[in-house]
């Protein structure tokens, strides 16, 4: 049995402990085997796994090509300890700024679309559920009667789409009154969380799973398949069943944070050599459409998603001066010695493996490349809903290149 490589194959080795090139880096565990390409140690095994532990219920919300909480937990915990900044240049929902508030680290995120925010901000520092079950209660739902937007009745029944309108209408005025608090701030999340999707627990007729959403006219053509109409949904109720779920376990407190929508190369605001480590996956090659996938929850925000700039390259070499850009500010706000885990799957069935392309561009900037590590797992159901195969033999690989900055002991 081997692992395939653009550049080889790796056999598969007796499980060996972290050779000496990491020797500081033992706490990763064992592996199932260690080759070298190109002088850059692969250390690949199945490092962790959804099974491993349960994740926090706080990260349950959907967003496009997010990764499991155990990926930034793994490096948290062996490259950075309580009190140290971790970071997130593409935070989309926030698993690795959530996650790092989680284990007593500084959350800083980032990400070029306003939604990214919208998700992530409310879910640091909470509002308690009693808070969010009073401020339900004030919301004036019985006035909620008028439906402007009447091609979305192909996703919900008219009372329901009137309460969407009316609550929509009611968070954006509360924001012009310069009355929006964190309370508002989370029922705006659950709202944008709860959309559409593919059970009761949404708001809409059974759809795409709520981190895809459908255009109007290919929704039309699901009612018309499953032969379909859009049953009430009681928005106030499926709000607080959704917050009492997220705010089941421990909830991520964090008395410093920072969050950008910014490109991942001009985070100006955030400061030099202050960063001990980043936990990231950068958008791939064109693989998701995240602009289009989120046009309904930029709607409810009161946001043209045409606007929402997300970077998407179809050529490597673009791609590659992307990642290099992104490096160079990443020079510039990791401290000596902190890390960088860059991860990047695979992308087109296995024939591009960008680890070789993150190498080539950080060449030339202050980071040593400790090694790449191959997380290897089964099919995932999100990966085949994706349509993407970043795979080979069967298993779904997440390959993450790990740097540490030059400059200290």
């Amino acid at each position: 049995m081997a692992v395939h490589n653009q550049l080889g194959l790796f056999s598969i080795n007796k499980s060996v402990p972290l050779s000496f090139e990491l020797e500081n880096y033992r706490d990763f565990g064992t592996v199932t085997s260690v080759e070298k390409v190109n002088g850059i140690p692969y250390f690949i095994n199945e490092f962790w796994t959804s099974r491993q532990r349960k994740a926090n219920r706080i990260h349950e919300v959907s967003y496009r090509a997010c990764f499991k909480p155990q990926l930034p937990a793994f490096f948290i915990e062996r490259l950075s300890v309580c009190g140290d900044i971790v970071y997130d240049p593409f935070m989309g929902r926030g698993t690795t700024p959530i996650e790092a508030a989680l284990k007593g680290r500084i959350p800083f995120g980032n990400d070029v679309n306003p939604l990214s925010r919208a998700f992530v901000e409310p879910r640091i520092n909470p509002p308690s559920l009693s808070m969010i079950e009073d401020r339900i209660r004030t919301i004036p739902w019985s006035e909620f009667n008028r439906i402007e937007c009447e091609e979305l009745l192909v996703f919900y029944h008219s009372k329901t789409l009137a309460s969407i309108e009316g609550l929509k209408a009611w968070l954006l005025r509360r924001r012009e009154e310069g009355k929006f608090d964190c309370v508002d701030s989370w029922i705006s999340m659950v709202a944008l969380n709860r959309l559409t999707g593919h059970s009761p627990g949404f708001f809409s007729v059974y759809t795409l799973p709520p981190n895809q959403a459908v255009s109007v006219a290919g929704q039309k053509k699901i009612n018309r398949k499953r032969k379909q109409v859009p049953p009430f949904r009681d928005v106030p109720r499926i709000i607080l069943k959704k917050t009492e779920k997220l705010l089941s376990d421990d909830v991520p407190q964090a008395s410093e944070a920072l969050f950008l929508t910014e490109e991942s190369g001009k985070t100006r605001d955030i400061p030099d050599n202050s960063v001990a480590l980043t936990v990231t996956s950068p958008p791939f090659l064109n693989i998701v459409n995240y602009e289009a996938d989120n046009w309904l929850r930029c709607w409810f925000l009161g946001i043209n998603y045409e606007d929402v700039k997300i970077t998407n390259h179809r050529k490597i070499e673009d791609w590659k001066a992307f990642v290099r850009a992104t490096f160079v500010e990443l020079a510039r706000i990791t401290r000596p010695s902190g890390h960088v885990a860059f991860e990047v799957g695979e992308v087109r069935k296995g024939t591009v493996c960008l680890d070789e392309h993150v190498i080539e561009a950080v060449e030339g900037l202050p980071f040593e490349v400790i090694g790449v590590l191959i997380n290897r797992q089964s099919f995932t159901k999100t990966s085949n809903c994706w349509g993407v195969s970043n795979n080979w033999a069967g298993t779904n690989s997440n390959r993450v290149v790990i740097l540490r900055r030059h400059g200290g002991s």
